[in-house]
């Protein structure tokens, strides 16, 4: 049974930092591209970030230069690095892994950025 479970959500001020985490269990985690994505209230899921077997990354262009993805395949662990955060990155955040040619998502961590 494949799970994601994400953790490290919260509330933090405008400019702060959140460290959220992904921890995958039923997949091989080592050979699956791996995302995070966002949905606001009313607004559609969009791309934050996405990494690669090989560790390639791409992101979202409202995060450039702010948000780093990791992972570490010996945790079998995604982790999103959220820098200099900004009101209007308040979403619920889903991590997802991309398994035979879908994404399979976690249940969501609430991000709250206060101005």
């Amino acid at each position: 049974q494949v799970q994601l479970v994400e953790s490290g959500g919260g509330l933090v001020q405008a400019g702060g930092s959140l460290r959220l985490s992904c921890r995958t269990s039923g997949i091989i985690f080592s050979i699956n591209t791996m995302g995070w994505y966002r949905q606001a209230l009313g607004k559609q899921r969009e791309l934050v970030a996405r990494i690669t077997s090989s560790g390639i990354t791409n992101y979202g262009d409202s995060v450039k230069g702010r948000f780093t993805i990791s992972r570490h395949n010996a945790k079998n662990t995604v982790y999103l690095q959220m820098n200099n955060l900004k009101p209007e990155d308040t979403s619920v955040y889903y991590c997802a892994a991309a398994l035979e040619g879908r994404w399979t998502w976690g249940q969501g961590t609430q991000v709250t950025v206060s101005s």
